[in-house]
């Protein structure tokens, strides 16, 4: 007998399941003698494995972070040039420690139950007062999937708000050659059916007329340049169109914000 049998935390063993005579009985119940009985007639022979699985003897929680960090002293750490939008951070100890890995956050409640939400609900408006606040505008949705896709709806929204018949009298969108190529590759995708006319060049000498409803711009761009766009928003707007500006949240906690500048819509990757 291990002495210390009763320490294994075997994912297992954290659950109630049936135990040998529960299972008997409902096999008995259905008419089988066995799980193997039970398998071979309801599973097709074409779909099961001849071979038993190469599946290793189940750790205990200890053995298995053990055998995770020893997996993870082999990686090698590498200065990261990716750029274009994913740059590095640093989060204080203090914002890591109480509330990304707290769970109090979401409240004490199950999943299951719907109090859970008050503590996302919090969460949410939290990050909502915050992009606010750093965007420079009066108001924030609660997140999409990321800033291609955010620009890719910002369009999208810009389009339908202004042309609202089935024949679009601006169906243009300008695209500053400095907004992040990742971007551009969705807003394609998103352009073509819905029959948009995206525009590339450069927003300083850009000429805008009234078929266009709408820009892209990236603040800071994609060559690492932080550029005053007052004047070319006030262009776009002197047209009936908008604006949406592509940006940073780290970078805002110190450059004059969207909303300063005359944007009417901000996204970015939080």
């Amino acid at each position: 007998m291990n002495l210390f049998e009763h320490q294994r935390t075997e994912f297992q063993r954290r659950h109630i399941g049936p135990n040998a005579a529960d299972t008997q009985q409902m096999l008995e119940t259905i008419g089988m003698g066995s799980m193997e009985e039970l398998i071979s007639k309801t599973v097709p022979d074409s779909i099961r494995i001849k071979k038993p699985l190469n599946v290793p003897a189940a750790m205990g929680e200890f053995e298995y972070l053990q055998h995770l960090q020893g997996i993870a002293a082999k990686n090698q750490l590498f200065k990261n040039y990716i750029g274009q939008g994913y740059y590095d951070t640093i989060t204080p100890s203090v914002i890591l420690r109480n509330i990304f890995e707290n769970p109090g956050w979401y409240t004490q409640y199950t999943p299951y139950q719907a109090e859970i939400s008050q503590g996302r609900l919090e969460s949410l408006l939290n990050y909502q007062t915050m992009i606010a606040d750093l965007t420079g505008l009066p108001m924030s949705n609660a997140s999409l999937l990321d800033e291609s896709t955010a620009a890719a709806e910002a369009m999208a929204m810009l389009f339908h708000h202004v042309n609202k018949t089935d024949n679009p009298t601006q169906p243009k969108f300008f695209v500053d050659n400095s907004v992040f190529p990742q971007t551009i590759d969705v807003l394609e995708t998103r352009a073509l059916p819905i029959g948009i006319e995206l525009v590339y060049g450069d927003y300083a000498t850009a000429t805008i007329d009234n078929t266009y409803f709408g820009a892209l711009i990236q603040y800071p761009n994609s060559k690492g340049s932080v550029e005053d766009y007052r004047g070319f928003i006030e262009k776009v707007h002197g047209v009936g169109g908008f604006v949406v500006m592509a940006t940073d949240l780290l970078a805002l906690t110190l450059l004059t914000t969207p909303g300063e500048l005359g944007a009417d819509v901000a996204i970015g990757s939080a």
